[in-house]
């Protein structure tokens, strides 16, 4: 009855591996249909494929051949030549339920690590010392495959030391048991199917580790960009219809009474849309950097067409440009919250700089209500964005009414570099 229970077992072990390695199969394919599909893409645009068929995944059926060593013990058994035949029998198929247990655990990193893996591994030690004392001959061919078994299992600074040892352990117990002249065979095979088991395993693994975080690293890039466009458009876009809404009101209050002034304001929205596709498609190829003079500039303009007085104070050292970028970006979105939501007839933009920072601070005199929300964070998703991209230069961005009323936006930059105070474009005159 125990017989039958040890052959239930290990068939109940053979169809679980089996399950295991058909789901890891279909994973492959999967995989592996992503992987062409890229592939031919990549031909279609005339571009070299990045990535590469990664091939099946590695399970413990790339190690059932070498089960085919034990087979001298098994013909050994079946022509008689193995006293007690019961036990040597039952020894054999021990071992190799064992190899088969701890091989297939080890492709799986969190199963290879778990105390029963080590368990099994040392059961197999045991029974193959035993094996190879009580018959000696072909049952020493189980210490290579105990080596298999090792190097499958184990893993990191102690691989070198068990392989060593496990090979001087063979080696010296089949000089003892059989013949000195095959001790060194069997140690040497010991140790090399321990290493080279462990190698390949190894760089397999780092394979498909590598493989998965350069798959991460494109996936992030892709949300970054993704990220950065939608900013980009959104602050391009919203301050220029805001300007082209305020210059059409102007121009539609003025036609009656002075059309020459109308007629300014129009060839303004007409200038102005035409620096909003120029920006666009500056925007799309990602080689837009604005400047914080030319962004005053176009505050000045707005503010005053929308009947807000514009008040510019700047001191300070000179910026880098991609500090200006920045700074031109906070202006951009501050007037034109300023212009749509705070019903204010004073807007004020002063930038103070010193040795380490540079600050922004817009602050008007309107309602001091801030705008609609459409995320967690400051403000709505403009001043969000914005809040992003100085933190990721190292700088900050707070957003709140005034003490004195009004609604204040404060940007903070570090002066990563400097350029000659004569290289800088001139900033309007404050006014």
């Amino acid at each position: 009855m125990s017989g039958w229970r040890r052959v239930r077992c290990q068939a109940r072990a053979w169809q679980a591996a089996r399950l295991e390695w058909k789901a890891d199969l279909e994973r492959w394919k999967a995989e592996n249909e992503r992987f062409k599909a890229a592939s031919r893409d990549a031909r279609k645009r005339g571009e070299t494929p990045a990535l590469s068929d990664p091939g099946p995944p590695p399970t413990g059926f790339a190690l059932l051949p070498w089960l085919l060593m034990g087979m001298g013990a098994f013909a050994n058994l079946l022509q008689g030549r193995t006293p007690d035949p019961l036990v040597g029998g039952l020894g054999l198929f021990a071992f190799n339920t064992l190899y088969i247990y701890v091989t297939f655990r080890s492709f799986d990193r969190a199963r290879r690590e778990e105390p029963r893996t080590r368990v099994a591994l040392l059961l197999m030690g045991l029974l193959t010392t035993g094996l190879a004392v009580g018959y000696g001959g072909n049952w020493l061919m189980f210490f290579p495959l105990l080596g298999l078994a090792t190097g499958a299992a184990l893993r990191g600074p102690w691989l070198g030391r068990s392989g060593i040892l496990l090979a001087v352990y063979a080696a010296a117990l089949s000089g003892v048991r059989g013949d000195w002249s095959d001790a060194t065979n069997i140690g040497y095979a010991t140790f090399l199917s321990t290493m080279v088991t462990a190698a390949i395993l190894g760089l397999s693994e780092a394979v498909r580790e590598l493989r998965a975080a350069r798959e991460e690293l494109a996936r992030r890039a892709v949300e970054e960009e993704r990220a950065r466009f939608s900013r980009d458009l959104h602050d391009l876009l919203g301050h220029t219809l805001s300007v082209i809404v305020v210059k059409s009101e102007a121009a539609r209050r003025l036609a009656p009474r002075d059309m020459d002034a109308a007629l300014g304001q129009i060839t303004d929205i007409e200038s102005v849309g035409r620096q909003a596709l120029t920006e666009i498609r500056e925007a799309v190829t990602g080689y837009r950097e604005g400047s914080l003079a030319t962004e005053l500039d176009r505050a000045r303009s707005a503010l005053t067409a929308a009947g807000v007085e514009p008040v510019f104070r700047r001191s300070g050292t000179a910026l880098a440009p991609q500090t200006e970028a920045l700074l031109g970006w906070v202006v951009r979105e501050a007037v034109t919250n300023v212009i749509r939501h705070s019903d204010a007839g004073r807007c004020e933009i002063a930038v103070t700089g010193t040795a380490e920072r540079v600050r922004l601070t817009v602050t008007d005199d309107g309602s001091g209500s801030p705008v609609s929300r459409s995320a967690p964070g400051i403000g709505g998703t403009g001043l969000t964005g914005l809040t992003e991209r100085l933190a990721a230069a190292g700088g900050s961005l707070t957003a709140g009414p005034a003490p004195r009323g009004g609604f204040t936006v404060t940007a903070e930059l570090p002066l990563v570099a400097q350029e000659p105070a004569a290289a800088r474009p001139a900033a309007p005159d404050p006014s």
